[in-house]
């Protein structure tokens, strides 16, 4: 059986290994048995023009979103590495803060394979979703 870690050691972990995540205050909410929720706060910073939310601010959300769940499922420790991620914007992403709901839904020994999808805090439209794969550190 696995330790629980918290989603503060977590988001800590996470800070540490990708520091753009402290920058724009993206948040653990929580993450536990390879599933991660993160919340990314509003922020002008992170708009493009027409005042939509960036497409790399969701990809590299969507990025570390994955990446907590993966450590949810070792004890906190991992240094796995995106092999690719695909995102789809389905509707555009209104200036406000977002939510990532990341899963893993197969690791395996060389290679794991997941989900995220990304929506308004709020509301329960899918804004964006997004498959990834990465390498699974040795």
């Amino acid at each position: 059986m696995t330790e629980t870690v918290s989603p503060a050691a977590i988001q800590a972990t996470m800070r540490a290994g990708v520091p753009l995540t402290e920058a724009w205050g993206v948040e653990v909410l929580s993450a536990a048995d390879g599933v991660a929720l993160l919340r990314l706060p509003h922020a002008p910073v992170l708009l493009r023009p027409g005042g939509v939310i960036s497409g790399p601010a969701l990809m590299g959300l969507a990025d570390a979103a994955f990446w907590c769940a993966m450590l949810s499922l070792s004890e906190g420790k991992d240094e796995s590495l995106t092999s690719n991620l695909s995102i789809s914007f389905l509707r555009r992403v209104p200036p406000r803060a977002v939510l990532a709901e990341a899963r893993v839904l197969k690791r395996g020994r060389t290679l794991a394979y997941g989900e995220v999808n990304i929506r308004s805090e709020g509301a329960e439209d899918v804004l964006a979703h997004v498959t990834t794969t990465w390498a699974v550190a040795k």
